[in-house]
């Protein structure tokens, strides 16, 4: 069943196209900052926050950041979680997300199952989606043992994606990773937009309204940018110009 917070999202790229999400992460902020950091975000036009992060370790202070982060904006909060402590009662919705191209089950299906009973006690949406990192894998691929997928093959990518269609998941998103050198090429992209009917999101190295539109070009329904936004600098501007890039 589809939630409201889900619902939106999907809406809004029926509108746009192509829409933008903000990651903040509680674990290289604090509360205060990432409120402000998410209200100068909303400002720029970006249409969901998205709090979490691969180290992330406090229960407290995801928390702590969520409420200052709902109190600071009106679009949805959408949790991004690394395991159980990534859940917070207090979001708008949690991405249900598995790691596919692990190689450590924790990744795949037991935090998940750890996280479920979690979600459910405190009635928050999960949104299925199939995560898989890409390149480098930085971070993100590192905490989750990945096998990031070279940017030469993407088959590989489109093959992970599909399953993850098949399997129900309504979102796929690819990830190059927190502090990525570079973004996922236009051709990954492309080829998994090409094959999969849910939407595509791309994550990972995106820094300017050229590697955005790139990206949009080739079929992504949401672009993610966090490094980008961690020094508080400009943030609202930084944020307009690329979506402004994506929804033209």
């Amino acid at each position: 069943m589809t939630g409201k917070t889900e619902q939106y999202l999907l809406d809004q790229i029926k509108k746009k196209g192509t829409i933008h999400f903000t990651l903040v992460d509680p674990d290289k902020s604090s509360g205060y900052d990432c409120a402000k950091i998410a209200a100068e975000a909303e400002k720029g036009g970006t249409t969901a926050i998205m709090v979490g992060g691969s180290t992330l370790a406090s229960q407290s202070d995801l928390d702590e950041a969520v409420q200052r982060i709902k109190a600071a904006v009106k679009i949805p909060v959408i949790l991004f979680p690394n395991g159980p402590m990534g859940v917070s009662k207090y979001a708008d919705a949690v991405w249900f997300m598995s790691l596919l191209n692990s190689q450590n089950p924790y990744y795949i299906i037991d935090a998940q199952m750890l996280s479920a009973p979690i979600i459910k006690q405190h009635r928050l949406e999960a949104i299925p989606m199939g995560y898989i990192i890409t390149g480098e894998g930085c971070v993100a691929g590192y905490v989750g043992y990945a096998r990031p997928i070279n940017f030469r093959h993407p088959k590989l990518a489109v093959g992970y994606s599909l399953a993850a269609e098949t399997l129900g998941m309504r979102f796929v998103y690819l990830e190059a990773g927190s502090g990525a050198p570079e973004p996922i090429p236009p051709q990954m992209v492309g080829a998994v937009a090409k094959y999969v009917d849910i939407p595509v999101i791309v994550g990972g190295g995106i820094r300017n309204p050229k590697a955005a539109m790139a990206a949009k070009m080739a079929g992504a329904s949401a672009i993610v940018t966090g490094t980008l936004v961690e020094e508080e600098s400009e943030v609202e501007q930084r944020i307009r110009e690329i979506v402004d890039a994506i929804s033209n």
